[in-house]
């Protein structure tokens, strides 16, 4: 009687533990947003965001909470003897929070930890030429990120993106658009979405997008969207969301469709930012 009385209450400890823990981290979450911005970090954003001045008030003041949120819940690690500073650590969370304005509330939920490299390094790579035949190569990259917890960034390639924010290419914005791939614990191109019937819509227009960038890449047609997009659907979501903020006039020109399915996602209209 005793053993089943402790286990209901050990069982009912978890199930509590399950419900309020997502209450308390709201909780904790809104107390963070509450916190003093401060001066220094308003200098920051104003000169290494572009688009800073032209939010609205009401814009800024919710990329401010945040970016509070992320640089309190997100760990920064300089690699190949990088210092991390405090101006990198606010540029890479402001830029990735861009993604946060429709308040999704997840926070790149799956990430815990964002390695920082001083410029383009190397990662060693296997592919599978058979059943026993491995073949091993080097790679050079800017940035990655990883299905679990982990986003890879060059510090070098973050500076450049800034200082050319309309070109097009954004490694931030395309890392964190895979994290929120990654969200759903899938990885496939397709976030998750605010509404069931958002998905249908979802899949419609990104289905065609995406055969349309693979189609003109295979005849070798000049294209917009950066033909790396055509690799797979993870990717393809990735390279239009950086399009998206950096390119949007372009873009609602030639992929009207596919701007308007962004600019409901993200709840913000680039247009005017730029």
């Amino acid at each position: 009687m005793l053993e089943t009385l402790i286990v209901l209450v050990f069982v009912g400890l978890i199930i509590a533990g399950i419900v309020l823990f997502p209450h308390l981290i709201k909780r904790k979450r809104n107390r963070l947003k509450r916190l003093p911005f401060p001066p220094i970090w308003q200098a920051i954003l104003e000169n290494n965001l572009p688009i800073y001045s032209h939010l609205s008030p009401d814009e800024r003041k919710r990329l401010r909470g945040h970016i509070q949120v992320f640089l309190a819940e997100k760990q920064f690690i300089g690699c190949s003897g990088l210092e991390v500073t405090e101006e990198m650590k606010l540029t890479i969370a402001a830029v990735a929070c861009l993604l946060l304005l429709n308040e999704s509330g997840r926070y790149f939920s799956p990430l815990r930890s964002i390695l920082v490299y001083p410029s383009a390094y190397r990662v060693q790579t296997k592919n599978s030429l058979g059943n026993y035949v491995v073949e091993q190569s080097w790679e050079t990259r800017l940035g990655e990120a990883w299905a679990r917890d982990l986003v890879v960034l060059s510090w070098q390639q973050i500076q450049q993106d800034l200082n050319h924010w309309n070109d097009g290419h954004n490694v931030i914005l395309h890392e964190f658009a895979h994290q929120l791939d990654f969200e759903d614990g899938k990885g496939q191109g397709v976030p998750i979405l605010p509404n069931n019937s958002d998905y249908s819509l979802w899949a419609e227009v990104m289905t065609q997008e995406y055969q349309h960038l693979c189609r003109q890449v295979d005849r070798g047609i000049k294209t917009f969207i950066d033909s790396y997009g055509a690799k797979n659907p993870a990717e393809f979501f990735a390279v239009v969301t950086e399009t998206f903020f950096s390119r949007p006039y372009q873009l609602n020109q030639k992929h009207p469709a596919l701007y308007r399915l962004l600019q409901h996602y993200y709840k913000l209209d680039p247009q005017r930012l730029i």
